[in-house]
């Protein structure tokens, strides 16, 4: 896993002890953003130099809930300050590390609107990313979640692809398209069992055509053989096989796939005007 580094500082009235604290390493695993509830802090008018390094004190104290009320009171009491800018990415991480993704988002996206051209702006939409991405359930639950981190580290890596946080995005984009695959095929099997093939070939052409660079692409080949079969369209279950066979020679995927076959005298052939041959070549 690797690990992405945003500069984290006191301001400069803070002691020597503090000034060399230096960075805060953000696990790829983890970063948040975003305020908490500021009313719970009575106004006590105090200098943005004690709000904030006040805050620091809880950070460093692994403290973070109430890390997040002094880095919202630097920014109701000084809103127009470098360090009201800099709490709002750091109430952002304490919000992350108490599991506070919402209040995260919400930081890191307001962030943006005000700051759009700030170098933290990737770390931001990164940070908007992790905050999704920690909350994807098991392909047996709704994937909204894997579908708004996908959608983020897709923003993430479109419009700052140099940044030092593309690469985990990048990895993290090829784990929820296989994770969106797996909830396809996991639906398509089940239409398989029921019998209703239509859907099920429905699901995995799915798989095929949106999904197919992950690992879930010879299961969804060797069950479109298998529906195809059972609806005796078998020039395209013989193309799904030949496909498989091709790029998947050695996968008991494929085994399967040419069993099936050689259960009613046929072999893999592929046809190049079949929807699955157009679909596998637009992309290899």
């Amino acid at each position: 896993m690797s690990e992405a580094r945003l500069p984290i500082r006191r301001h400069p009235a803070a002691s020597f002890r503090a000034l060399v604290a230096g960075v805060v390493v953000l696990a790829a695993a983890g970063l948040a953003s975003c305020s908490s509830d500021a009313d719970d802090l009575p106004y006590e008018e105090r200098a943005v130099e004690q709000i904030y390094n006040k805050a620091m004190d809880h950070m460093e104290a692994r403290e973070y809930i109430p890390a997040t009320k002094e880095f919202d009171e630097v920014e109701r009491q000084h809103p127009y300050s470098e360090w009201a800018r800099r709490s709002m990415l750091m109430g952002a991480y304490a919000h992350y590390k108490v599991n506070q993704y919402d209040e995260a988002i919400l930081n890191a996206q307001r962030f943006i609107s005000l700051h759009p051209s700030n170098r933290d702006v990737p770390y931001a939409y990164y940070l908007i990313g992790l905050s999704y991405y920690e909350r994807i359930s098991d392909v047996g639950r709704d994937q909204k979640m894997t579908e708004n981190a996908l959608n983020s580290f897709y923003e993430l890596t479109r419009r700052f692809p140099a940044s030092e946080y593309a690469r985990d995005a990048k990895l993290k984009i090829d784990l929820t398209l296989d994770h969106l695959a797996g909830k396809e095929m996991e639906i398509g099997r089940y239409y398989l069992t029921r019998k209703d093939y239509i859907a099920a070939i429905n699901r995995f052409r799915t798989v095929i055509e949106k999904y197919q660079t992950t690992t879930h692409t010879p299961e969804a080949l060797e069950r479109l053989t298998e529906a195809y079969l059972s609806l005796g369209i078998k020039t395209e279950a013989q193309t799904a096989a030949a496909i498989l066979g091709y790029n998947f020679p050695g996968s008991v995927w494929y085994e399967d796939s040419y069993a099936l076959l050689a259960e009613q005298g046929l072999e893999p052939q592929e046809n190049k005007d079949s929807w699955i041959s157009r679909a596998w070549n637009s992309v290899f």
